[in-house]
């Protein structure tokens, strides 16, 4: 069989649909907001060398492509199978870098023996994958089919001739041997002629000598290294007294001048999207978070998560003695906005967080924080969060938080995901909730999943879209925050707590103003 004609089975371990996506250089405008800047940074921190950001930078918009990736991470999940492609992803990288010394060295047969080298690699790194598919009989539609391209791929005549030519070559290298005179300065090469070997003789007439264990001088030569001038002139004089051997290496560089193959190339860098993600959040489960696959649905009929948490709040306190609270939200029928009120430092914002990164994640296809998710396949995500007024706008902050708004709400559809976290602090309360009210009809008339974090009641209520959550706090000592957020509605603390930090009322603020009188 062909090499071409095994092309068309298995394109991408990211894409289930032919070709690759095109990836999103940039950062989305939201990951700071929701904090995925951090999660990303340290699922790709090891990873370097893959470029693996645009991957997470790019979100899906097929629910197909979700779940092929879905599947994939199912099976990427069985550590064994995990380690053995990491073992061929690895043995790949070590053939790239081979190959990008080659052009670093300055003698031809020295460049040529690294390409040998390198294809020799590479030849058994793709037999060792096809071994590691063989074995672990993956369920997911992805690995299935990358393992039936695998068998084609090396059952192929160009593999083939690749595989034995370069062993045929090495072979061949493997009977050259030679011997290095020197005298007075001076050197010559000549082949080896079954010269006696003195070193064993020398070796057991100072035996006798020896008094316990001696310092090893020995020194490895570096392989990576290029040869000096004098190393490059011994093997000019070995190629002229072995022009066969190395006629053939010459000839074989020539002709395999591009061995690797383009799909299989693409799968060492693509499959570590799963990899990256998978050791990320193993450190997380194994202090007892729990991750599902949420179903991804296109409809806003019912969207739910069960014990979400906020997956970067989660990373930075693995090591710590400070908890991290899971919580709930469902949205049912007509309901699409999550109004959430409640006492500052409740963990509204983290709730706000976790749902922008949740549906994230999703469409990724990436496993989620939670005992079981419903998410929405967005197009758009736009947050709202607050900002530092910046001087070069020239710009209030009352009127910096209307001109983002009013972006948002025009490029918004009903597709979008929206997650806004306390507009309009800086004015009135009257003002507020004239604004607020304002803003919130239009985004009940966009008919858009969305999270307001707000101290104003009144909004849960506006509409049959809304729905009330609340911040609890410790019932019987209303300063300890429970950082759970409920379904119910508005207590009116918010405002209470509000007007009594506007003046300096607070229990902190009291008990410091005592102390500092």
């Amino acid at each position: 069989m062909s090499h071409d004609s095994c092309q068309s089975s298995f394109h991408s371990i990211l894409y289930d649909r032919g070709g690759t996506g095109e990836e999103t250089i940039q950062q989305p405008v939201f990951f700071t907001d929701l904090n995925l800047d951090q999660v990303v940074n340290a699922v790709t921190k090891q990873k370097q060398e893959y470029d693996l950001k645009p991957f997470f930078y790019t979100p899906l918009h097929d629910v197909d492509t979700i779940y092929y990736r879905q599947q994939v991470m199912r099976d990427m999940e069985e550590a064994t199978l995990r380690v053995r492609i990491k073992d061929f992803t690895e043995a790949m990288i070590m053939v790239r870098r081979s190959m990008e010394l080659t052009e670093k060295l300055f003698s031809d047969p020295h460049k040529q023996g690294r390409f040998l080298e390198a294809a020799l690699s590479y030849c058994a790194a793709v037999i060792k994958l096809a071994r590691t598919l063989e074995l672990a009989d993956p369920k997911s539609q992805g690995l299935s089919s990358l393992h039936d391209y695998v068998k084609k791929y090396i059952s192929s005549n160009r593999f083939e001739s690749l595989r034995t030519e370069a062993q045929a070559v090495k072979d061949g290298l493997k009977s050259v041997r030679y011997c290095v005179l020197i005298r007075s300065g001076k050197f010559s090469v000549r082949r080896y002629e079954q010269e006696s070997d003195y070193s064993k003789e020398v070796e057991e007439t100072f035996a006798k000598f020896k008094q316990g264990a001696a310092k090893d001088y020995m020194s490895l030569l570096d392989d990576d290294r290029s040869m000096n001038h004098i190393e490059i002139k011994i093997l000019e004089f070995v190629v002229r007294l072995y022009p066969e051997q190395f006629t053939a290496l010459e000839q074989f560089c020539d002709r395999y001048r591009s061995f690797t193959d383009e799909t299989l190339l693409r799968f060492y860098r693509e499959v570590q999207f799963y990899i990256a993600y998978l050791e990320f959040i193993t450190e997380i489960k194994d202090k007892n978070f729990i991750f599902c696959y949420p179903q991804v649905k296109t409809n806003k009929d019912e969207l739910f998560v069960r014990n979400g948490f906020d997956l970067a709040l989660a990373r930075s306190r693995l090591y710590t003695e400070f908890p991290v609270i899971c919580n709930d939200f469902s949205l049912q029928g007509q309901e699409r906005i999550i109004v959430v009120n409640g006492p500052n430092q409740g963990g509204k914002t983290t709730f706000a967080r976790m749902f922008g990164q949740l549906h994230y994640l999703a469409v990724l296809g990436c496993p989620v924080p939670g005992r079981k998710a419903q998410l929405f396949l967005f197009d758009q995500i736009f947050t709202h969060f607050e900002r530092e007024e910046d001087i070069r706008s020239l710009r209030g902050k009352l009127q910096d938080d209307l001109v983002r708004i009013h972006d948002i709400l025009t490029h918004a559809t009903p597709e979008s995901l929206l997650i806004v976290n306390e507009i309009f602090a800086s004015t009135t309360l009257q003002d507020a909730i004239f604004l607020s009210r304002k803003v919130m009809t239009g985004m009940i008339e966009l008919d858009l999943p969305a999270v307001w974090v707000t101290f104003i009641d009144e909004l849960s209520s506006l509409s049959e879209k809304t729905v009330s959550m609340v911040s609890t706090v410790v019932r019987e000592n209303p300063v300890e925050r429970t950082f759970k957020i409920i379904r119910k509605p508005p207590d009116g603390l918010a405002y209470a707590l509000s007007i009594a930090q506007k003046y300096r009322l607070t229990y902190e603020q009291i008990k410091q103003r005592i102390e500092e009188s």
